[in-house]
């Protein structure tokens, strides 16, 4: 597991502000910018490798990656808000109030995307970055939104700021998740208690750690699965 170094960019292209920021902020100098490779869009090409960011719905990236992976190292980004401001705007933009949100992201949420596609993970050719940032989330008041929200659109989300990230280049770096004072095999609670998480979210966590490889069930107590990392190889991915 790899801690980068933010850059200093902040985009303002005309795609969503969020994508476009993270798209400044990983581009170094050689790389080519939205390009097509084998009939798909992608965002940064560096050298022999791919780097696509999805800020979310990582199910929409099936078909897309499976291919990709195929005959490409692919490195897949994906932005999670450590802090998030609520702005909300009328129909017209004009911005009405702006508050901090109670929500505060934590390298877990990698799992909320993840377990739409935990079988590509153990592809030799993939690997993938969890960028930590500061964002605003734009509501405007147009009538499209959805009802959770009293019909308020999500118009935008913009980078504030990039506070640090992790990348995964292999199953091991998953591994690393597992407290070192747990002992396996343990338990969702163990975990969650270890990691100071929900329960829901340790689930959802083994989850896609058993289906990726780098989890598998030993047996029950009571009730409750029990876990322990499985063996690997230690062989580095791009």
């Amino acid at each position: 597991m790899t801690m980068m170094q933010p850059g200093t960019h902040i985009g303002t292209l005309t795609e969503q502000s969020l994508h476009a920021g993270l798209k400044q902020w990983l581009a170094q100098q050689g790389d080519a910018l939205e390009q097509r490779v084998d009939g798909y869009q992608i965002d940064i090409v560096r050298g022999s490798t791919l780097i696509e960011i999805q800020t979310a719905n990582f199910s929409a990236l099936k078909t897309k990656l499976g291919r990709l992976l195929e005959t490409h190292k692919v490195v897949l980004v994906h932005p999670i808000a450590e802090k998030k401001w609520i702005v909300r705007e009328n129909k017209r933009g004009k911005q009405l109030s702006r508050r901090k949100s109670p929500k505060n992201g934590r390298l877990e949420n990698l799992f909320d995307e993840l377990l739409y596609i935990p079988h590509l993970v153990a592809h030799p050719n993939f690997s993938c970055m969890a960028v930590f940032t500061h964002q605003e989330e734009i509501w405007r008041d147009d009538g499209r939104g959805s009802w959770t929200r009293k019909h308020w659109s999500i118009a935008d989300r913009r980078l504030l700021e990039v506070t640090g990230s992790y990348r995964f280049r292999n199953l091991k770096d998953f591994q690393r998740l597992i407290p070192k004072e747990l002992t396996a095999p343990f338990t969702h609670k163990q975990l969650a208690e270890a990691r100071g998480i929900p329960v829901w979210q340790s689930t959802r966590m083994s989850y896609c750690m058993r289906k990726m490889g780098a989890l598998e069930s030993v047996g029950k107590q009571g009730q409750s699965l029990l876990l322990a990392p499985c063996a690997l190889p230690t062989k580095n991915r791009p």
